[in-house]
């Protein structure tokens, strides 16, 4: 269930505000207030969705290539489209979502190691 008062959809409201990189009618993009690699954006929805399935039941398809788009063009603006970068999104409590909106880190500017932990 969507919180309205979650940190996204009070930024989105303008209650907070940010540092914005990247806005278009569907998308908010913006940098992280607690990086964890030089370069740490966020790319939300402007919609009112959790997950990605979430999403991908609800969001019209103007709204899923907008977000395609703003990924990438974020990873354009901050620099890392040649020098790669990672692209992470995290649902539910065993992936530790923190936000219940969903939300694209984008994570470059130096070498990132390993995705997980081998355990």
């Amino acid at each position: 269930m969507y919180d309205d008062n979650n940190i996204f959809a009070r930024i989105l409201r303008g209650e907070i505000p940010c540092k914005k990189i990247f806005e278009d009618s569907h998308t908010l993009a913006f940098d992280d207030i607690n990086p964890q690699a030089p370069v740490h954006a966020l790319v939300i929805p402007k919609g009112k969705y959790v997950s990605m399935k979430d999403f991908t039941e609800k969001a019209s398809d103007a709204e899923m290539a907008a977000l395609t788009r703003a990924i990438g063009k974020v990873a354009e603006l901050k620099g890392v489209k040649e020098s790669g970068y990672r692209v992470l999104a995290n649902a539910g409590v065993n992936a530790h979502q923190e936000v219940p909106h969903l939300h694209f880190h984008i994570f470059g500017g130096a070498a990132l190691g390993p995705m997980l932990v081998k355990k």
